[in-house]
C-alpha cells in the first residue's frame, strides 16, 4: 500500500519528541506539537503572572475556540459540545444521564471497552437493566444483521446501543455508520465512543447518525492528556439530565429551584483546566490543518505496512479484525510475554504498550488471547521506526 505525500519532515519538525523516541504508542497517548505544548505553558505562565481567573477571562475568545473547532472536526453545532476532562467521564456524562428501569435492554458490542462494560454492569445492578452483546460478524466487526434482530425483538424496549468505535485491543472499526441507520429507524439512542477514532478518521456526527459520542484529547488529537469532549445531538439534550450539577451546569433560580442550562455544556464543572482545555482547541485545528483524510490515509498505510512487515516474522502472531481497520496493530510473539516484547523495545527508545485481557475481557476471552503488544501509529511516525520495531524483537520460544 502506497503512503501518502503528507509533508512527514514538517510533522516530525514540528514534534520535538520525535527527536528522542520512535512512538509507536499513539493509542494510548500521542507526541503533542509545539504549537500545543507551547497554549498550555503561555497560558500557565499567563495564570502566574496575573491570577487564574483573570488569566481566563483574558483567554475567552481561545477557549471558546476550543467549541469551535471541535463543532468543525466533527461536524455540528457549537451548542452541542461538552468539553469535560476526559473521554471516559464525558461517556459517563450521557450514560448515566439516562434513566433505566427493570427489564430494560442495552446493546453493546462484544469488543467494548471495559471502563464502559462496568459502567453497564453498575446500572444493571442498580436498576435492574439487562446487558446484551450484539455478536460479531464474520469479520470480527459488530453485525448488523444481529444488532438489527434484536432491536427489533425482546420482550422488553431496548434503552440504548453503546458502541466503542475503534477499540483499544486492536484494529477494527466498527461500522457506526451502519449501526446510525439502524438505531434510527428503531427509534433507539445511540451513543458511540470514539477515543481512539477521533484525530484518526474522519468523524460526522451527521452522517454516523448517533445521539452521542465521547473522545479524548491525549491519543490521536495529538492534545493535551486530561481533556476529553461530549457531543449530545441538540434534540436529546432536554431529554438527559446529567447525574450531577453545578453552577456552571445550572443556575439556582429561587431558594427552592434551579435551571439546567439548555445546551450540551449543563455536562461540564465550573472549575476546568483552563490551559488544557485551549490546547484542545489548538490540537484540532493541528489537526484539521493536515487534512483528516490525508491523516487517515497516512495511517492506515504506515499500519497496513507493518502488519504486513510483522507477519513476516517468525513467530509473530497480528490480531486485528474486521472489515476496515486503523492504525492500531495489535500481535503476540510465540513463548514471549507482551509485557516482555514491550520492555524489550522500551530498552532500545520504541514506544509500544500492552492491551490487557482485564480491559477487554468479552473479546480477548471469547478468542482465547493473552495480553497483546500494541503498536499504534500515527502520521509523524516513518518507514525507519517500522523497521526498528521488526529488528528489536526479541527471539520467539518455542
Amino acid at each position: 500500500m502506497t503512503v501518502s505525500t503528507l509533508d512527514v519532515e514538517r510533522a516530525r519538525r514540528e514534534t520535538p519528541g520525535t527527536r528522542n523516541v520512535a512512538h509507536l504508542n499513539n493509542a494510548g497517548a500521542a507526541l503533542p506539537p509545539t504549537c500545543v505544548t507551547s497554549a498550555v505553558i503561555d497560558h500557565l505562565q499567563r495564570e502566574a503572572a496575573i491570577g487564574g481567573y483573570e488569566a481566563a477571562a483574558e483567554a475567552h475568545d481561545r477557549v471558546e475556540n476550543t467549541y469551535r473547532a471541535i463543532a468543525r472536526l466533527i461536524g455540528c453545532q457549537t451548542d452541542e459540545v461538552a468539553v469535560i476532562e476526559n473521554a471516559t467521564r464525558a461517556w459517563d456524562m450521557a450514560f448515566y444521564g439516562l434513566r433505566f428501569s427493570p427489564g430494560d435492554r442495552i446493546l453493546t458490542a462484544r469488543a467494548e471497552y471495559s471502563s464502559n462494560v462496568v459502567a453497564f454492569l453498575q446500572v444493571a445492578r442498580r436498576t435492574g437493566a439487562v446487558i446484551e452483546i450484539v455478536d460479531d460478524d464474520e469479520s470480527g466487526q459488530v453485525s448488523i444483521d444481529d444488532l438489527r434482530r434484536r432491536l427489533d425483538t425482546g420482550d422488553h424496549p431496548v434503552k440504548l446501543v453503546a458502541i466503542t468505535h475503534v477499540p483499544t485491543q486492536g484494529g477494527l472499526v466498527n461500522p457506526a455508520r451502519e449501526i446510525g441507520v439502524a438505531t434510527r429507524e428503531a427509534g433507539v439512542p445511540y451513543l458511540l465512543d470514539a477515543c481512539q477514532s477521533v484525530g484518526q478518521l474522519p468523524i460526522d456526527v451527521t452522517d454516523i447518525d448517533c445521539d452521542f459520542l465521547s473522545a479524548t484529547g491525549r491519543k490521536y488529537l495529538r492534545g493535551p492528556r486530561g481533556t476529553g469532549f461530549l457531543y449530545v445531538r441538540r434534540a436529546m439534550i432536554d431529554q438527559l439530565e446529567p447525574p450531577f450539577l453545578d453552577l456552571h451546569a445550572a443556575r439556582w433560580t429561587a431558594p427552592d429551584a434551579y435551571e439546567i442550562r439548555p445546551d450540551a455544556r449543563r455536562f461540564e464543572n465550573w472549575e476546568t483546566n483552563y490551559a488544557a482545555k485551549i490546547g484542545l482547541g489548538i490540537a484540532v485545528d493541528y489537526a484539521l490543518s493536515w487534512g483528516i483524510d490525508a491523516i487517515e490515509e497516512r495511517v492506515t498505510a504506515l499500519a497496513e505496512r507493518l502488519r504486513n512487515m510483522l507477519r513476516d516474522v517468525d513467530g509473530v502472531t497480528v490480531h486485528d479484525q474486521g472489515q476496515r481497520q486503523c492504525g492500531i496493530v495489535t500481535f503476540t510473539l510465540d513463548g514471549v510475554a507482551s509485557q516482555d516484547v514491550q520492555q524489550r523495545l522500551a530498552e532500545q527508545g520504541i514506544n509500544v504498550s500492552v492491551s490487557l485481557v482485564e480491559y477487554a475481557r468479552l473479546d480477548l476471552s471469547h478468542r482465547k488471547l493473552p495480553d497483546l503488544v500494541r503498536a499504534s501509529v500515527h502520521y509523524y511516525n516513518t518507514d525507519d521506526e517500522l523497521d526498528r520495531l521488526i529488528h528489536a524483537l526479541p527471539e520467539p520460544r518455542r
